[in-house]
């Protein structure tokens, strides 16, 4: 693949100020020469260096324009990489594409300069998908995540837990083969400890939650019984008329959205219709996507009316949401109270329970505090990615597993499991990787990165 030279466009489309057409590969320098007229009598250019002049078509001007040239290894793919800086515009950055394109360069795929900075060795995989979440991150914690995953804290974390592996396999190799001087027993009881050390570290490392609020955000469903003012609420968090609010009970039939951030994550909030017995099917379409909602938010909070008393609709509300992430939020607080926390709380004994007015903003701080804390994931979490996770997960089960193996039958059978761990780990850095798994990451990425 290294052996032809990519071009993409690696600014996003539409107008804007500049506009960059990318080349990286042996011809890069040479395309770019073709292509770009330096200002002064400079015939070549020096390397990280930024230069002034024009783009040209033969004879013909195409753009006043900046250049620079990277020579290999000081580059992002390791390669020699020209970057052309252009007027932004679609047209004038197409033109300068399909030049390069006529000058010898092939139109670059999702992710290729990130993925021969991989293969070159410049950074691992783990390391390479940070460079998409540094891009699609939402909000200062998603970013800060990105940032940490980019300098090295997933991979520091998962070659130390090779090496440690690399270890206990190391000692299972000198009891298969010298069985004479290290006996299988001592051998076992010296393993299944480490084994098991080793595979709840990992365990510990994966929160799924935790990496899927990186990745997309907190998930919140607004769910109760009609009229409850779940709407207002939701348009007060979001600070605009986001949902329509009247008096009359159903008005919300679908689920409406929005979206906010709070300290530096992002939260997508979801108005639900309200949950009651109905003979309407408009109403009943409503209600099943209410309880479905709920059922895949990461939060639920259940708005109560604080000015009534506890309804049938309001119990199984809460009887529903035992065992699940959720809040209860007792709404129309400017009214006199007829509803007290102790009373919903008394039958969800455990869960927070907020008040607030939909009506007053100055209210709603205890709320949004505890929306910001839900929200929050620890700077220590070590894998932050699904996919990282996912891996993780199963190099801890191939570690049980072996464990078992040693105690329960011989500790050189358990080498086929630990071998299977020590892959699983190799497939979060890259170190044992699959072309498959390779199009799958990169297929992610935009063109151009």
């Amino acid at each position: 693949m290294n052996a032809e030279t990519i071009a993409a466009i690696a600014t996003a489309p539409g107008q804007g100020g500049v506009a960059i057409v990318r080349l990286s590969g042996p011809r890069a320098e040479d395309i770019l020469m073709k292509l770009f007229r330096p200002a002064g009598k400079a015939s070549a250019l020096s390397s990280h260096l930024l230069t002034y002049g024009h783009v040209m078509d033969g004879n013909t001007v195409v753009d006043e324009c900046m250049a620079v040239l990277m020579r290999a290894p000081r580059s992002y793919t390791r390669e020699d990489v020209a970057e052309i800086q252009l007027h932004g515009g679609s047209f004038i950055s197409q033109r300068v594409l399909a030049l390069c394109l006529a000058h010898g360069a092939v139109l670059a795929g999702p992710g290729e300069f990130t993925r021969r900075a991989f293969l070159n060795g410049r950074i691992d995989l783990s390391q390479a998908e940070a460079v998409m979440s540094l891009i699609a991150a939402q909000g200062a914690q998603s970013h800060q995540a990105a940032i940490r995953q980019l300098a090295g804290g997933a991979s520091s974390f998962i070659r130390k837990a090779a090496d440690t592996l690399y270890e206990i396999q190391a000692g299972v190799a000198a009891c298969i083969d010298y069985p004479e001087e290290i006996d299988e027993e001592e051998a076992a009881a010296d393993l299944i400890p480490r084994v098991m050390a080793l595979a709840v570290e990992l365990e510990s490392a994966c929160d799924e939650r935790a990496a899927r609020i990186l990745q997309t955000g907190l998930h919140v469903a607004l769910c109760g019984q009609p009229n409850v003012g779940k709407s207002s609420l939701l348009n007060a968090l979001l600070g605009e008329e986001r949902a329509i609010v009247t008096p009359i009970p159903g008005t919300t039939r679908d689920m409406v959205t929005g979206d906010m951030m709070l300290g530096g994550s992002i939260i997508h909030l979801t108005d639900t219709a309200g949950l009651h017995a109905t003979d309407d099917p408009v109403e009943q379409l409503g209600v099943a996507r209410a309880r479905r909602a709920m059922q895949e938010a990461d939060l639920v909070l259940a708005v109560l009316d604080a000015s009534h008393p506890l309804h049938d609709e309001d119990r199984e509300l809460l009887t529903a949401l035992q065992g699940r992430s959720c809040a209860i939020v007792l709404n129309k607080a400017d009214l006199p109270a007829v509803l007290s926390s102790a009373d919903a709380s008394a039958l969800l004994p455990g869960v927070p329970v907020l008040s607030v007015s939909a009506s007053n903003p100055a209210t709603l701080s205890s709320l949004k505090e505890y929306l910001a804390q839900q929200a929050a994931v620890s700077d220590k979490l070590a894998l932050t990615q699904p996919r990282h996770v996912e891996a993780a997960r199963r190099a801890a089960r191939h570690l049980h597993q072996a464990a078992e193996t040693a105690q329960s039958l011989s500790v050189d059978m358990a080498s086929v499991d630990l071998q299977s761990a020590q892959l699983a780990l190799a497939e979060i850095t890259g170190d044992e990787v699959e072309e498959q798994l390779l199009d799958r990451v990169f297929g992610m990425f935009c063109v151009g990165k």
